[in-house]
């Protein structure tokens, strides 16, 4: 039996991370997309996200109370459903978040790199962080809480020039929302849903949680309100500014909108903030995935050699680094709005699998009614069906390929 990893995040840790995760990925990548398949109708998909995600954090939630350890909906997927809907629900994470991990490398570098040097500086900043992680998961949070409070302070600063500058275009030119139809819309739902699965990283540290039964629970929650707020208020203050043309061409959003509202100055604080952002984020999935792909490989999906836990620090070292080094090759090639499309199909496999396993719990470990696990389960099957043809074609043949790969160490013709 390996090492267990020791409890040693109390409630305030494991919201912070949620929220590192979330606000991270959220404002400084997903609205541009979403504004250019549903323009200001980018609104409703936000909140029809946020109904999918609240079910899904909830069903997350009543799991992790039952299952306190490494691996979240893997682990529940195993323990409800079997081993093939754990399996599926664990390869679509890891997937799906090492694209993730890439594409914040890279928003973080666009930000702050010198030009021609977005790459390097990536990679860099991959290497930083996953040695971060490496020397303990206090740490982890640690950090984040510094990068948490940065990002929210910068994100307050752009609302108040935005919303208090000169008049920008997106005044004359916010439009109906429902003038890219509601095709459009939902699929700016799947989109802006990445933004929201932050608070997986709670669920995945569950064997580092004090208190699990109690505090991951409120953590998960928690973390979400705190996300939506943040996000809302953001999303009508650049729809204000911008407008949806400019907002959906825009590959710095909160930087044009404090140049638009007259604000040129604060353009380097928006860059600082956005850089901040990209490497919270980067900082928990980085400790997610490396705790989900141990727990994997606690029961052969993946390899045994990623199962070690360092004597030291109780890290899950091996599958940390290996992690990165996957990151590092994606970088040369990730496309940052096709990764958003591809990780919403991951995550969004991976609700459905949580949402079913929910389902089946018992009245003694049930806290939210089944009717919110049914809506999770209709939401993401609409999501992901609505996500763009690319992130599903390759997301299919991605899962297709883990599965293959199961079947045969199963079969034991490959080890």
């Amino acid at each position: 039996m390996t090492q267990p990893l020791a409890r040693r995040l109390g409630l305030l840790d494991a919201v912070v991370i949620g929220v590192g995760s979330m606000v991270g990925a959220g404002v400084f990548a997903s609205f541009a997309p979403a504004s250019a398949v549903a323009g200001a109708g980018l609104l409703i998909g936000l909140a029809i996200a946020a109904v999918v995600a609240f079910c899904n954090a909830t069903s997350s939630a009543q799991l992790a109370a039952q299952y306190p350890t490494s691996g979240g909906t893997y682990v529940y997927g195993r323990e409800r459903l079997g081993a093939w809907p754990g399996f599926l629900a664990g390869w679509t994470f890891v997937i799906g978040k090492t694209a993730s991990s890439a594409a914040m490398a890279l928003v973080f570098a666009a930000y702050v790199a010198p030009a021609g040097y977005t790459e390097l500086v990536a990679v860099l900043a991959v290497a930083l962080l996953t040695t971060v992680n490496y020397f303990g998961i206090t740490r982890t949070a640690s950090l984040t809480k510094v990068l948490v409070t940065a990002v929210l302070a910068v994100l307050l600063v752009g609302v108040v020039l935005g919303l208090t500058g000169s008049r920008g275009p997106g005044v004359d030119n916010f439009g109906p929302v429902t003038d890219h139809g509601w095709y459009g819309i939902l699929q700016s739902a799947g989109l802006l849903f990445f933004a929201f699965a932050g608070y997986a990283r709670i669920a995945t540290l569950g064997e580092e949680v004090t208190r699990p039964e109690r505090t991951i629970p409120r953590a998960i929650v928690s973390a979400l309100g705190i996300a939506l707020v943040v996000y809302a208020v953001v999303a009508l203050t650049l729809l204000s500014v911008l407008g949806p043309e400019l907002l959906a061409s825009s590959s710095a959003p909160l930087v044009d909108l404090v140049v638009a509202s007259g604000h040129s100055w604060a353009s380097p604080v928006m860059r600082v903030g956005a850089g901040l952002a990209a490497l919270g984020a980067l900082l928990a999935l980085i400790a997610g995935i490396g705790r989900t792909s141990l727990a994997m490989a606690r029961h052969d999906d993946l390899p045994a050699y990623l199962a070690a836990v360092h004597p030291r620090y109780s890290v899950p070292h091996r599958a940390e680094i290996t992690l990165a080094v996957i990151v590092v090759v994606l970088v040369m090639m990730v496309d940052l709005r096709d990764a958003i499309g591809f990780s919403s199909f991951g995550v969004l496999l991976y609700y459905l699998v949580a949402n079913l396993s929910a389902y089946t719990q018992d009245a003694e470990h049930r806290r939210y009614p089944r009717a919110l696990q049914i809506l999770g389960s209709i939401g993401c099957v609409v999501l992901i069906a609505t996500l763009p043809v690319t992130a599903i074609t390759v997301g299919t043949v991605v899962v297709v390929l883990g599965v293959a790969y199961r079947f045969l160490r199963v079969r034991q013709l490959f080890t």
